[in-house]
């Protein structure tokens, strides 16, 4: 008897009858400039998430002129924001899953990039809703995908780049809404012209887009025959998934109202028309360098309902003060409220860290951030109609302080130490 066949006889029986195993798929080793690439990509898209809107917020009376807008068109245009981010935003999962996450964000960027293209040129307001809807949806694929692409790429420093893209959102919303008119005015005027300038970052921002997205359809393509898709959990049943969308929803809330109502606030308690603008870029200014702070001291904690707490309280004051000498203690205010409206950060490193892989965080940015911007569209119209009706901000500014308890209450269930993995009963 030869010495294969002894081997033969002497090995379990289960090895000698269980068929032959696939050989693992080799991992495709990723090139040296994806990481640098992959930040200057992450930075660039973050900083087109907002001028879309902000800069037509600097020049929507213009515009509304040079369109020939009614009142009720005019309305639709300020909701439609929030309700893109919702309708378009629960698309993602699914774009995701079938072209890779680069790959749909670089063509979120195309969109964002041809909406601000094309709306310059509208001569109606159709046409104008229709490109700015455009735009709007490429920037809510980016919203929910950005928390996953860092997730998958930057696993061991989420807090780190959350900070980085979040501080790079801030400073693209704050330099849209301070620069657009200044800028309209060099560039002769028309609000054509000040909103079209604003293409060319968004075009700046697909540039880097189109390698990464190459290589992630290339990654995509050489992943083992016949493996199962990775789905994630359903974050319906997660009770953290709910807590994280509704403190979502919360938070955009107060943003919006602050947005669209402190300068007002401020012009009637008898502070002047440019004083008032000014205070409002401090308090967007101030989500500059703590939208890079938050996420990192998040990230290094296995709790981050403390954070929650203190960004809760912070509006407390700037909401009391308004209340009590809104003039006296502008800049105080204006400065508290733009630390209490860092919870946005706070909540986009929170979906970060409350889902154990790519796909589960893909699913919960998604449901997190569709049910967070539903629940934030009535917000600013509620409080413009107390105002109307009450005749002052006594009613409306006692809302908005209302509406910390649940969110903070919200903020403290999210910031557990719990995954929506755990809480779905899936294993790793």
């Amino acid at each position: 008897m030869s010495d294969d066949e002894i081997q033969t006889m002497n090995r379990p029986r289960a090895a000698r009858t269980a068929p032959p195993q696939p050989l693992a798929a080799p991992v495709t080793p990723q090139p040296a400039w994806l990481g640098p690439a992959l930040i200057v990509a992450i930075v660039l898209a973050a900083l087109n998430l907002r001028p879309a809107i902000t800069s037509l917020g600097a020049l929507f009376e213009e515009t509304r002129t040079g369109l020939g807008m009614s009142g009720s068109v005019a309305g639709l245009v300020t909701s439609v924001p929030a309700l893109c981010f919702a309708v378009f935003g629960v698309t993602a999962p699914r774009l995701s899953r079938r072209f890779g996450p680069a790959a749909v964000v670089c063509a979120g960027m195309v969109a964002v990039a041809a909406g601000l293209l094309i709306r310059p040129f509208a001569t109606n307001a159709a046409g104008f809703l229709a490109a700015s809807a455009l735009s709007l949806a490429g920037i809510a694929l980016t919203n929910v995908l950005l928390p996953v692409i860092v997730k998958r790429w930057f696993p061991d420093r989420i807090g780190t780049m959350t900070g980085l893209y979040s501080m790079a959102l801030a400073a693209g919303t704050s330099l849209a809404a301070a620069a657009t008119v200044p800028l309209t005015s060099a560039l002769g005027g028309s609000w054509r012209t000040g909103l079209l300038i604003w293409a060319a970052l968004a075009v700046a921002a697909v540039l880097p887009w189109l390698p990464i997205a190459v290589t992630g359809r290339r990654d995509k393509a050489t992943a083992p025959a016949g493996a199962a898709p990775d789905t994630g959990p359903r974050v319906a049943r997660s009770r953290t998934a709910w807590a994280l969308g509704c403190y979502f929803g919360l938070q955009a809330t107060g943003a919006y109202v602050t947005m669209g109502w402190l300068p007002q606030i401020f012009r009637d308690a008898g502070v002047s028309a440019g004083t008032a603008g000014v205070l409002l870029a401090v308090t967007m200014v101030m989500g500059v360098p703590l939208a890079f702070v938050i996420p990192n001291l998040a990230g290094r904690m296995r709790n981050q309902g403390a954070i929650a707490v203190v960004l809760g309280l912070f509006g407390f004051l700037g909401y009391a003060g308004l209340w009590l000498a809104p003039a006296a203690g502008a800049w105080a205010w204006a400065l508290l409220l733009g630390v209490s409206n860092c919870a946005f950060p706070l909540v986009i490193t929170m979906i970060g860290l409350r889902a154990k892989s790519p796909a589960g965080v893909v699913k919960l940015s998604a449901f997190a951030q569709s049910t967070g911007y539903l629940i934030s569209i009535p917000g600013p119209l509620l409080i413009g109609t107390l105002y109307q009706h009450s005749g002052g901000w006594d009613l409306p500014l006692a809302l908005m302080a209302a509406l910390l308890v649940p969110q903070i209450a919200l903020g403290v269930l999210a910031g557990r130490d719990r995954t929506i993995e755990d809480e779905c009963g899936m294993r790793d």
